[in-house]
């Protein structure tokens, strides 16, 4: 079923020829009792003229910017007007108005696994807008709830097939990779929703935690990672710092070390450079006597 465009009459013309008829009809009518005339004919007049401005007066309907009317008639779809404004169509035709304008909701927090196992938590905010009319129309049958429904399915199937942190630097991951992610998972709403006559504009996570169960235990684990790291920087960094000591004090012949003395002051200097806490001097003095 694909939406197919249906012209329609611009309705303000055809209420003011309603209100003229009506007016003339009851002008009519009280001339024609005035002047003794048949009242027979003033009682044909009057229901005539009550049913063509029942006929006009019932094919008209409102359509408000960003709005569109399914018309049918009785279970056939005629077609959808876009038009806005005041619009006429045949009075039999149902019409259903149905909103294009742009929407959005947030999921609730959901509970998945992610691609390591791993328990979580993540919800997700969805934008989209009807795109086809007439798929929205017909067929499902409540395209809202079935856009929250399967928007959260997606959701769910899409956080299972990432991690949660990445393991190398080109793997990607639910926190690390919120572009990659949020375009991943727009395409995965829009597979699920296209069927309804929906368009997908963004989707992107609107909360990711790790399960309340397991949040210590990954938090010790982020510190430790993040200790690691610092701790290697650190160390790559002494290690630059003392050979470029030691070179300079070779090249300026300050003092000539031996291999003992030379392996003394890199240990001291490594111990200085890589300690937590501000290195105490300790003054080496021997007897005056």
């Amino acid at each position: 079923m694909k939406e197919k465009e249906y012209k329609s009459l611009v309705g303000i013309p055809l209420l003011l020829l309603s209100l003229v008829i009506t007016i003339l009809a009851i002008v009519g009518v009280v001339y024609l009792l005035n002047l003794g005339g048949s009242v027979l004919l003033a009682i044909i007049i009057f229901p005539i003229t009550a049913l063509i401005c029942f006929f006009l007066l019932a094919g008209l309907y409102m359509v408000e910017p960003n709005q569109s009317a399914v018309l049918s008639l009785f279970g056939k779809y005629i077609g959808t007007v876009r038009t806005q404004g005041l619009r006429w169509n045949n009075p039999f035709f149902s019409k259903k108005k149905i909103s294009l304008r742009v929407r959005n909701f947030e999921s609730g927090r959901m509970k998945v696994n992610d691609k390591g196992g791993s328990p979580i938590e993540i919800a997700a905010i969805v934008v989209w807008e009807v795109s086809d009319s007439a798929e929205a129309v017909f067929n499902v049958d409540d395209y809202e709830s079935f856009v929250q429904i399967q928007s959260e399915a997606a959701i769910r199937s899409m956080a299972s097939i990432y991690p949660y942190d990445p393991q190398d630097e080109k793997e990607v991951a639910l926190r690390s990779h919120p572009k990659e992610i949020s375009e991943q998972m727009r395409i995965e709403v829009q597979d699920r929703l296209v069927k309804a006559g929906i368009n997908v504009i963004e989707a992107r996570i609107s909360h990711l935690a790790y399960s309340p169960e397991i949040a210590q235990a990954m938090l010790q684990r982020q510190q430790a990672g993040a200790i690691i790291a610092a701790r290697s920087r650190i160390v790559e960094g002494a290690v630059g710092m003392v050979e470029m000591a030691l070179d300079s004090l070779k090249e300026k012949g300050v003092v000539d070390l031996d291999e003992e003395r030379r392996a003394a002051m890199v240990s001291n200097l490594l111990v200085v450079l890589c300690s937590d806490s501000a290195t105490q001097p300790v003054v080496n003095t021997g007897s005056i006597y």
